[in-house]
């Protein structure tokens, strides 16, 4: 009884949206504000009534009479909103869509930070069924706070960005996003972060096959790393190095490992060990790992100075999405 009510006080509010609408001899233009906020209203009441295919399509009317009243605030909420209720729908296709036409409303409004707010929330509703569409919106909010000169924001963004790739095995990816993650986190001066970033991209290496680019990364970043971090580094290199299966094993299960980020931590869980043990290692290795030196510290800071004027390219073309 409540639905039905609810129901036919939407159907009147639709009703006076199209009354608006509508011109006259006395009235030229359509008001396009009292239209929105009628259209709006019905979705509210849709929802109520749990009728949430057309509470979506009033949300959708009440957004482009909101773009024609140049309100673009409003519209962006009601797209969110839209967002929200494709989720109910099961139609995650749509959220991907949304969220970005949502965010490109904010950013016509003039506040980015919402729009990447709008973006980070679509994707943690889509990033387990469609990683994929999830990774282009971080990479788009990882867009506009850095614009804004926000290396921190964007390093947040940015390791959601690397974790997808490692989630879809995509190395080479997630090597590059790792890389500027750690960029990002030395413009904000936040080197306690650094280091465990280079325990992730050294895992990440060794997931390619690439001993030697998992020691480069070593000797590139090692001096941002704490104690623990470079021993359980020394001693995970040395193992593939020497193809000690015993002792890869042993740090791959070592507590700091484990404690990484999930995504991290499940890629050390899977990465293959040398079968080679310890009784049959080549003779004349030795047991000690050569110490590292920041021998790029140069090309580092360049790096850094490089960030606040720096946006990430999107391999998409860039759709029309206002």
């Amino acid at each position: 009884m409540a639905a039905t009510k609810k129901i036919e006080e939407a159907l009147a509010h639709i009703r006076e949206a199209e009354k608006s609408l509508k011109t006259s001899l006395l009235k030229w233009k359509p008001d396009y504000d009292v239209a929105a906020d009628e259209y709006n209203a019905a979705a509210t009441c849709y929802k109520t009534a749990k009728q949430f295919t057309q509470c979506r399509e009033c949300l959708l009317k009440a957004v482009e009479n909101y773009k024609l009243n140049r309100s673009f605030f409003s519209a962006g909420k009601c797209l969110d909103q839209a967002a929200l209720i494709s989720k109910e729908l099961g139609d995650l296709e749509s959220i991907f869509t949304l969220c970005q036409r949502a965010a490109c409303m904010y950013r016509e409004h003039g506040i980015p930070d919402t729009a990447a707010l709008s973006l980070e929330k679509g994707a943690k509703m889509i990033d387990t069924q469609l990683p994929e569409k999830a990774l282009i919106m971080f990479e788009h909010a990882v867009d506009i706070v850095i614009t804004e000169d926000r290396p921190r924001q964007a390093a947040e963004y940015q390791s959601r960005v690397s974790r997808l790739n490692v989630k879809m095995q995509k190395y080479d990816a997630a090597t590059d996003a790792i890389r500027r993650e750690i960029c990002y986190h030395q413009a904000g001066e936040n080197q306690p972060a650094i280091g465990r970033l280079t325990v992730a991209l050294v895992l990440v290496q060794l997931a390619r096959g690439d001993t030697v680019a998992a020691e480069k990364a070593f000797r590139e970043w090692g001096s941002y790393c704490e104690n623990e971090e470079v021993q359980t580094l020394e001693m995970l290199i040395q193992a593939f190095d020497e193809e000690d299966g015993d002792m890869a094993v042993k740090v791959l299960n070592s507590p700091f490992i484990k404690h990484m980020d999930v995504e991290y931590a499940k890629l050390a869980r899977s990465l293959p060990v040398p079968k080679c043990s310890q009784e049959t290692k080549k003779p004349g290795v030795t047991d000690t790992y050569p110490p590292y030196t920041s021998s790029s510290g140069a090309d580092v800071d360049a790096l850094a100075k490089g960030v606040g004027s720096t946006s990430i390219s999107q391999n998409d073309e860039e759709l029309d999405l206002c």
